[in-house]
C-alpha cells in the first residue's frame, strides 16, 4: 500500500483532506469503495434507495489513469444492497 492508498483508507468521499475526523459517522450508512483510483474510501449512501444502490454510481476525482474524470463503481455481485433509510 503506498502513501496515498494509506492517506484514503477508512476515509469518507467528499471529506476535506484536513479534515481533523474524515471518517464515517456512527448514523450513517458507507459503502466502501473497491475495483478503482479511490479504493478504501467510504461512500456515505445514508438515505439512498436500493435502486440507486443498485445503479453504481460515477464520482468525480483528481486520482487515476484521467486526472478530473470519473471513477465508475458498481455494487459488488451477490452482495445485498443495504442503504440506511432517511
Amino acid at each position: 500500500m503506498n502513501g496515498d492508498e494509506q492517506m484514503l483508507n477508512g476515509r469518507v468521499y467528499g471529506a476535506e483532506h484536513d479534515d481533523p475526523h474524515p471518517g464515517p459517522l456512527p448514523h450513517r450508512a458507507f459503502a466502501e469503495l473497491v475495483g478503482g483510483p479511490l479504493d478504501g474510501l467510504l461512500l456515505d449512501i445514508h438515505g439512498w434507495r436500493t435502486e440507486e444502490v443498485d445503479d453504481g454510481v460515477a464520482l468525480s476525482t483528481e486520482l487515476g489513469r484521467w486526472p478530473g474524470g470519473r471513477a465508475l463503481y458498481d455494487p459488488r455481485p451477490g452482495e445485498p444492497a443495504r442503504p440506511a433509510r432517511a
